[in-house]
């Protein structure tokens, strides 16, 4: 099956927006992205980001590819770090013009309209072991109202954070002595970083990752470099498989091409057979969901994943 998606044009107009923004752009890539995996776990119900609301200030912003850079942001209390579960995300809240209305004549009417409330998950890809500040990976896509304002909102002005117990993942204990399967779509990798510096991070860890990553080309893989040298100092323990959707054809590009699907999942993720020794991450677009695992919210294991033969208690939809 082929999806038609103009790749090249999409990532064209990605540029020229993140040119716009390139005089508040730092250089350097940060420790982030650059780092070795780090085990800096901490229970949940710790987090600095409570149910409400809370606004911090953005430190720096850094282009990492032609449409994604990381975003540092202050945390509430500088002297101490984020203290986010592992895998867990935080939401984040600003008001943003409405779209015209067409035929709203009415100024009144215009008026009620003037702003939205837009509300997006991310997970850090920095650990506990960053005091005063906490990283944000973020692809900026043309139409992303949030993605596009933290791409041009100012340094030091600042954006609200909250964290509820909803945004809570499955915990580093219940994973780390098992054999992982992560099926990934894009900025879906962000939790499974968090998943990584766990196992990598822990010298005691037996548990062997296994990462089937979704995107559409490859100058845009999310935390490539970063990834791919964790796959080479820990050949032992991850294994990574990109899959591309909409890279050129006349590129030099010789790995997997198209869609992740029933015969990457059997080739290259722990088997169904090993039981309560196997689990399947699940994390990226609702598309994805809904061809391998069966929708985010639904239990009950559908798709691909399902004729593979993966149970229910097999598989975590993040």
């Amino acid at each position: 099956r082929r999806r038609l998606n103009p790749a090249l044009p999409l990532v064209m107009l990605s540029r020229t927006i993140v040119k716009r923004a390139a005089s508040t752009m730092s250089s350097a890539i940060p420790s982030s992205l650059t780092g070795p995996p780090t085990k800096a776990l901490v229970p949940p119900g710790k987090c600095q980001f409570t149910p409400d609301f809370t606004a911090v200030a953005l430190l720096e912003r850094t282009a990492v590819s032609s449409t994604s850079s990381v975003l540092r942001f202050a945390t509430p209390d500088k002297s101490q770090p984020l203290n986010l579960s592992t895998c867990a995300c935080i939401l984040a809240k600003t008001d943003l013009p409405s779209q015209p209305t067409s035929g709203a004549d009415d100024k009144e009417e215009k008026a009620d309209e003037a702003t939205e409330v837009v509300v997006r998950p991310y997970t850090p890809i920095s650990t506990n072991a960053l005091v005063g500040s906490f990283d944000l990976l973020v692809k900026h896509y043309p139409n992303g109202l949030m993605s596009q304002h933290m791409l041009n909102m100012p340094i030091g002005s600042t954006l609200a954070f909250k964290h509820i117990e909803f945004n809570i993942k499955m915990q580093y204990e219940k994973f780390q002595h098992k054999q992982i399967g992560m099926i990934v779509g894009g900025t879906g990798i962000t939790p499974m970083v968090q998943a990584l510096h766990a196992i990598l991070g822990d010298s005691d860890s037996e548990a062997k990752v296994s990462v089937l990553y979704g995107s559409q080309v490859s100058s845009d893989i999310l935390g490539n470099e970063m990834l791919s040298k964790w796959a080479a100092d820990y050949s032992d323990k991850l294994s990574i498989t990109h899959v591309l959707s909409n890279e050129p054809e006349d590129s030099n590009w010789d790995g997997a091409r198209g869609f992740i699907n029933k015969e990457l999942i059997e080739k290259h993720l722990p088997a169904p057979s090993l039981g309560d020794d196997a689990i399947i991450f699940v994390c990226g677009p609702p598309p994805m969901y809904d061809a391998l695992s069966g929708p985010r919210g639904e239990d009950e294991v559908k798709g691909v994943l399902a004729e593979v033969g993966y149970s229910s208690a097999q598989v975590y939809k993040f």
